[in-house]
Formats: C-alpha cells, structure tokens, sequence
C-alpha cells in the first residue's frame, strides 16, 4: 500500500492496538482471554470466547515465509511502476497458524521492489519491520532474519 493510491488500511476500533504498535515498533497481536490463542485480523470477538473481549499482547514480530507472490501488471497505478515485487504470508513463531501478509524487503526502510523471488525460499526466517507511511499510518513489512 502505498500513501496517495486510497489503499491504506482502514484504522477503525478493532484495529487502531494493531496500528498503535506498528506505530511504536512493535507487532501487536490480539488474544484470546479464555484459551490464550491468538486471533488474525483484528475483530471484536475471541471465536474461542464470544462473550470475553480478546486482549493485546506484543509478539517477538519473527516468523517464517509460508507462502508468498510476486504481482506483475497490469496493477493499479503506483503499484505497476513499483513490479514485480514480493509478497510474503508470514507464518509467526508464536502461531504458526497466525498469518500476517506484508512486503519482503532487503533492508528496514528499503523499496518493495528491491529484492526478488529468487533471494529467499519457503521456510526463510523472518522479523518484522514497520514503515512510517503517515501520522496514521505505519506498515508492517518483513526482512529476512539471518
């Protein structure tokens, strides 16, 4: 997502801890007050405990690259200037099962596009990176960890 296409992520109450931590440099995730589970996307339910309000709490931002794609044009303008890049569905070391999608970049603060499919496989540690992208707005992305 990139600031001026009208793609940015909505910040709206189920969402504003996740974007608050991304904000301070840390991954947020909510949990379960019941079972402790962890819960992806943001939502104002636990599915494990519908009548107890999940919490928050701070994950080490690590996991391994379980998928990822590499979109080529015809894409939305900037996004076509900017491809191919990658996309990784980043696996977290706490849940395997929680996913979090986002940018694989060569550097914190590097460009998209910078690096390529051919510079990591399925399984690739990674950490998380936040990217500043307005008042509102920072975005997780990830980098290869080791």
């Amino acid at each position: 997502m990139v600031e001026g296409t009208g793609l940015l992520p909505p910040i709206d109450e189920d969402a504003a801890p996740f974007f608050a931590g991304c904000r301070a440099g840390v991954l947020r995730i909510q949990q379960c007050a019941v079972t402790k589970r962890l819960i992806f996307p943001p939502r104002p339910i636990s599915p494990w405990a519908p009548d107890v309000p999940p919490t928050w709490t701070t994950v080490s931002g690590r996991g391994t690259i379980w998928s990822f794609a590499v979109p080529h044009p015809p894409l939305l303008p900037p996004f076509s200037e900017l491809a191919p890049y990658v996309v990784i569905a980043t696996a977290l070391a706490e849940d395997p099962a929680v996913r979090l999608i986002g940018n694989l970049v060569a550097r914190p603060g590097g460009p998209i596009d910078e690096i390529g499919p051919d510079a990591f496989r399925i399984g690739d540690p990674v950490r998380a990176v936040f990217e500043r992208i307005d008042d509102a707005i920072t975005l997780l992305r990830w980098v290869l960890d080791g």
